[in-house]
């Protein structure tokens, strides 16, 4: 018997003065070879202000977590990161000078979200400020009511502690798709904690959504080190 799945609620945002950006469809060519960015891979936090280019945000994002096959487990989309049931319960904010957007892998377009710069809350408090002017900080939030109607009804699902093992993995997997692709592209990126609380308020999550993480994503500058 078919499973019923239920509507996941809209969110109505205001990011006053700015508009949708539709991403330039993603380039499945160019890098480095997987094994060569796997040797590059590290954490650089040296990370300059130079601006992404439209075609290298939308490959990193699509890197991230974008569709790569319409008919995907469950009835939904694939994308390139796995998640529980195909749940897809992780959501990508992207944190850049003007503004935060949420990334919608289908049809891979930034939906504005808060108009301003909240790049410094993407990052947790303490952390100084090192990557500061970096152009895009991304904001791991995980969307619990998703685990509710997906495709395939495990019952640790319903369960709060197995949900947490899930996302936490799930965010590692999306995570670890960017590093490989700034390795690939000569970017540097820094996987880090983020102002939970502040970002709650900042971003007007829901209660069964939560931050989780950050992620600063740019160009190293000349002086960064990585490990």
């Amino acid at each position: 018997m078919a499973v019923k799945k239920k509507k996941i609620p809209k969110k109505v945002f205001s990011g006053a003065g700015l508009q949708t950006i539709d991403l330039p469809k993603p380039g499945l060519s160019g890098g480095k070879p997987v094994l060569s960015a796997l040797q590059k891979r590290r954490t650089v936090r040296s990370i300059g202000s130079r601006k992404l280019s439209p075609r290298t945000l939308s490959n990193l994002l699509w890197a991230a977590c974008g569709v790569n096959r319409k008919n995907g487990p469950f009835g939904g989309p694939g994308v390139t990161a796995a998640s529980a049931s195909n749940s897809q319960e992780i959501l990508l904010y992207v944190a850049t000078k003007d503004g935060v957007y949420l990334y919608e892998p289908y049809p891979h377009r930034l939906v504005p979200v808060v108009s301003g710069d909240l790049r410094s809350m993407a990052i947790g408090r303490g952390q100084g400020n090192m990557g500061a002017t970096a152009p895009v900080r991304i904001i791991y939030v995980v969307d619990i009511y998703k685990f509710s109607v997906a495709g395939f009804p495990e019952p640790g699902l319903k369960d709060p502690e197995v949900q947490k093992s899930y996302y936490y993995v799930d965010t590692g997997l999306i995570a670890g798709n960017i590093y490989l692709f700034a390795a690939s592209n000569g970017l540097a990126t820094w996987f880090h904690n983020c102002d939970k609380v502040g970002l709650a308020s900042k971003l007007k999550l829901r209660d069964d959504q939560r931050a989780l993480f950050g992620q600063t994503v740019g160009y190293p500058d000349k002086k960064g080190q990585g490990k």
